[in-house]
């Protein structure tokens, strides 16, 4: 693997852009600074992949895509850019952009140890600077809990949790999974 371009100043988003096309591996951007992105396990695969196909299915025929771990979202004020686990969009503009989702409405993070605090805090801190953003879920596989955090009309964000015995509900996009939909084959 090749190393960013080296200067005396951090990353502008359009080097870290052009040095990430050229890269086997995927890297988020933050601040400047690029992360190599870890691989997960089969059960965090799994998980990402029974949401993803879900939302696909429920959403054939709309406007909207569903794209999981290779599609890049950039946070807007700030130009970090992410590798979410599931993201939506309905815009046109991201219909037309092939390797950057700028106007994701639902973001799904599947949490693994190594990452929860990053995907709670930081994370969460840049994508709430995203307009289109509604919703932003978290699932947690250890403790079979999923949080939905929905932005209120005034841009308040509010915490809706499910655990196994009750169905999340991704109100962005009119859909409901139950436990053994979210954790089939795990």
């Amino acid at each position: 693997m090749s190393a960013p371009p080296q200067s005396q100043s951090a990353l502008t988003a359009d080097d870290y852009l052009a040095w990430e096309a050229t890269q086997p591996e995927r890297h988020e951007f933050v601040d400047g600074e690029t992360f190599a992105m870890a691989g997960a396990e089969d059960r965090h695969v799994t998980v990402t992949l029974n949401i993803a196909m879900a939302l696909r299915q429920h959403l054939r025929g709309t406007p909207c895509r569903t794209f999981m771990a290779d599609m890049k979202v950039q946070a807007q004020a700030d130009s970090s850019y992410f590798y979410p686990d599931v993201v939506v969009t309905c815009s046109a503009a991201d219909a037309d952009s092939r390797l950057v989702k700028r106007e994701p409405r639902l973001i799904v993070e599947v949490l693994s140890p190594g990452t929860e605090a990053y995907d709670r805090g930081e994370k969460f801190q840049r994508y709430r600077h995203i307009a289109s953003l509604e919703e932003y879920a978290l699932v947690d596989i250890e403790h079979r809990r999923v949080d939905v955090f929905r932005k209120l009309p005034e841009g308040l964000w509010v915490l809706h949790p499910f655990d196994a015995t009750t169905p999340a509900t991704f109100a962005s996009v009119d859909l409901t999974l139950d436990a053994d939909t979210l954790y089939a084959e795990i």
